[in-house]
């Protein structure tokens, strides 16, 4: 019984660690893309304007 309690307290530790790392790495900017927004308009939507055509 006491190897469960250890088990438990170990993966919230662990599962902690993850939360804090995850914080880190969003505050410092790891997650922000500066490049797909300009790239993105470069780019036609085909599939919304025939699908589009396809309504009319």
């Amino acid at each position: 019984m006491e190897v469960l309690f250890i088990l438990i307290a170990f993966s919230l530790l662990l599962a902690g660690g993850f939360l804090i790392a995850f914080i880190r790495s969003v505050k410092s900017g790891q997650f922000d893309d500066p490049v797909t927004p300009g790239m993105r308009m470069l780019f036609d939507d085909t599939s919304q304007h025939h699908h589009n055509k396809k309504e009319e």
